[in-house]
């Protein structure tokens, strides 16, 4: 017992060494750069942007502190240097905390966590899964599709989690070395992050390019964005799905059946039980209504979002507790990039490195592939969140050294689209992690879906953007 005890504090201390050690490379990686590329013609602000460009880059590629930590201090650093004059304003900065993509995700937070709280995306699940029969490769499609659909309006991570817990009794019924178990577990995570591209709120890169549009004066409402996400989701999800049979040998096995979620146990149900479940699914109707028709029915996007986090609380389905366990540091993460997005903007900090490298001649389609590719790299190594925070002001800034009449939607959107495909490896998602951790797949294997969907991915939105983006 001791000696456990000793191996874990020695872990911890180990661990934090390395955190502290990260942090403080990260200041001074920063300052380096900040003084490398700084221009006489600065201000003491602008020199204080870079610098913090840098430091959260370093912050959240070497995690010396969790991602969401890094945005409180990207916005509590910029009040600090910004302050309140006549020239500047920080409270824009403190104001991304209630940004309408904030609300936006927060009402599909509530949802999701109603759904998980009455059990309803359970129930989907045992309903929907018998239906694709007991063809293995048919139940591969029937669970990456059922995941996909999920994770538009749930969180990645929580469905992934839900979805690997509910069919785990397969795994038991599988040998180690099946094949198919190792195509599940590439398969779910993949779906779960390529079905997030479907929605605005299936995934906070999709809100951080709503968020810098609307600030160009592009906004773009729930139902385009499935008109742009939805179709390219699935097509994805096909391709790897059918790369996945291919590469694993799927055919028909002997024994495989889904009789467990039937004999699953399951708690009586009671009125209020059932009352709940009704309470859910009016609400998610109701305000699925609201955000698809938003441009015609008058009511914004945000607003709608207000439906669920009032009525779910008014109705007793969510309590005080429940409102606690949601994901506010994805929140934080999102309002923080903001932040970022709108000081490098405002302080021309990309506008001046444009203009540095305005030489070079480059196209609007070479634009959209090198950033398309750039973040797929990026985010496989840090938050995508932030990658994509990073790259579209930069893009956007861009945009003005390309020649000819050129939509400057299509670069956000297709960045944004872009950063849900980065599956290289185990940490390049939280889903990837969850089915690492079942210990029945290698690290290597997770290369399939990182070089698949991490060059189809970025080629296919780029294709399907120009296609749809006059229908905006």
């Amino acid at each position: 017992m001791l000696e456990t005890r000793s191996l874990l504090t020695g872990s911890f201390e180990l661990i934090k060494k390395k955190n502290v050690l990260a942090f403080f490379f990260s200041i001074l990686f920063s300052i380096g750069m900040t003084l490398f590329l700084s221009d006489p013609s600065f201000t003491k602000i602008q020199n204080s942007v870079l610098f913090l460009l840098f430091l959260a880059i370093s912050l959240w590629v070497t995690e010396a502190i969790p991602p969401f930590s890094v945005s409180i201090l990207i916005v509590g650093f910029l009040v600090l240097v910004m302050g309140k004059s006549e020239a500047h304003d920080a409270i824009q900065y403190l104001q991304t905390w209630s940004d309408s993509v904030i609300w936006l995700f927060l009402g599909g937070f509530f949802l999701a966590e109603a759904m998980k709280k009455t059990k309803l995306d359970l129930m989907l699940l045992k309903a929907v899964l018998p239906k694709f029969g007991n063809n293995p490769v048919h139940v591969l499609w029937g669970l990456m599709l059922v995941t996909a659909l999920m994770s538009m309006l749930m969180s990645n991570t929580a469905t992934t989690a839900m979805m690997i817990a509910t069919i785990s009794p397969l795994f038991t019924r599988l040998n180690k070395e099946s094949n198919l178990a190792k195509a599940l577990l590439l398969g779910i995570p993949a779906a779960a992050s390529v079905g997030g591209i479907g929605t605005i709120i299936g995934s906070a890169p999709n809100a951080i390019a709503v968020g810098a549009l609307e600030k160009l004066g592009y906004p773009i409402s729930f139902l385009e964005w499935m008109i742009a996400g939805t179709p390219l989701a699935l097509v994805l999800l096909l391709i790897f799905w059918y790369v996945l049979v291919k590469k694993y040998h799927i055919k028909q096995e002997d024994n495989l059946n889904f009789d467990f979620l039937a004999q699953a146990p399951s708690a009586h149900t009671n009125r209020v039980e059932s009352l709940h479940k009704a309470i859910v699914l009016i609400i998610l109707a109701i305000t699925l209504f609201c955000w698809l028709t938003s441009k015609w029915i008058g009511i914004p996007v945000a607003a709608a979002s207000g439906i669920p986090i009032v009525g779910l609380t008014m109705l007793g389905v969510l309590d005080a507790k429940d409102i606690r366990q949601l994901p506010w540091d994805t929140l934080m993460l999102v309002a923080g990039g903001l932040a970022l997005g709108l000081a490098i903007e405002e302080q021309q900090i990309a506008t001046h490195f444009v203009e540095k490298i305005s030489h070079i001649q480059l196209t609007f389609m070479c634009l959209l592939f090198v950033f398309a590719f750039i973040t797929v790299i990026l985010s496989n190594f840090m938050s995508n969140t932030a990658a994509t925070t990073i790259l579209i002001p930069m893009g956007v800034s861009l945009l003005t050294m390309v020649g000819g009449d050129v939509n400057p939607m299509v670069l956000p959107l297709v960045i944004g689209l872009s950063a849900s495909c980065a599956l290289f490896l185990p940490v390049s998602t939280p889903p990837n992690a969850i089915a690492f951790s079942t210990g029945l797949i290698q690290q290597s294997e997770f290369r399939l879906g990182g070089v698949v969907i991490g060059l189809l991915g970025p080629i296919l939105s780029i294709a399907w953007i120009l296609v749809v983006i006059h229908f905006f």
